[in-house]
């Protein structure tokens, strides 16, 4: 009911305001499992996706989002249960991928789909970045739900970092035919079957989106851009005092 409530809130608002164009609504299907695997552009992609669907997709949030206190922090908490965002805890080495595999089993398991970003995080330069292999490989492996790539497009341009005020433009969002990974069932704690599916899964999202591919994980990639800001900081700072 808080789903259906915030869909007509927030994704009717949003269709209308930026009237996003799609493409391949119809490799979504009607019912049943299936798992929802884009590239990752912008905060804004957890909510154009779902505006464009019919169905239900419930994505996976750290939990923070979910915990804080105050008022704030249950607006906060109860606006992303509205927008079909699970909490996922991040603790322990292996705490988050853990969480969100056993979240996206659960989902799928009610015959419901699951959207997941295969890069972990956003991309620090619009380029598509390696997809980190186990979460969505496993989730597809334990429950033989097909993963439908898709690609967003220019999400990432209505409010570029230190923009407050959105940019009114028509993002697009293309959703590619259905994988079937069944044949590599049972194989699930094989790295390379785990990396195969991955980059096939990365593959196709490139095609859809076009993007340039870049075989390193966003997360270094983010890494070494504050490396390279934090050294250009120090070399103005250095030059500024001579």
């Amino acid at each position: 009911m808080l789903y259906g409530a915030m869909k007509v809130s927030i994704g009717g608002p949003l269709k209308l305001a930026f009237r996003p164009w799609v493409e391949g609504l119809e490799n979504v299907p009607a019912e049943g499992p299936a798992i929802l695997a884009s590239n990752h552009l912008s905060f804004s992609d957890s909510f154009f996706l779902p505006a464009v669907l019919d169905r239900k997709v419930t994505f996976i949030a750290k939990a923070e989002y979910f915990t804080t206190p105050g008022v704030k922090g249950r607006l906060t908490a109860a606006f992303f249960k509205g927008v079909g965002q699970l909490p996922v805890d991040r603790s322990g080495a292996r705490g988050a991928g853990e969480a969100a595999i056993k979240s996206g089993i659960e989902v799928l398991e009610r015959g419901e789909l699951f959207g997941i970003y295969p890069e972990g995080t956003r991309s620090p330069d619009g380029r598509l970045y390696r997809g980190k292999p186990g979460g969505l490989a496993r989730v597809t492996l334990a429950t033989g739900a097909p993963v439908i790539p898709v690609a967003m497009i220019d999400t990432e341009k209505i409010q570029p970092p230190g923009k407050v005020v959105p940019k009114l433009m028509r993002p697009g969002i293309r959703i590619g035919k259905p994988l079937d990974f069944r044949r590599y069932q049972g194989m699930e704690h094989d790295r390379f079957v785990l990396r195969a599916i991955t980059d096939e899964v990365m593959y196709e999202i490139m095609k859809l989106s076009g993007q340039e591919y870049v075989d390193m994980y966003a997360t270094a990639a983010k890494r070494q851009l504050a490396e390279a800001a934090k050294a250009e900081k120090q070399a103005q700072k250095e030059r500024s005092g001579s």
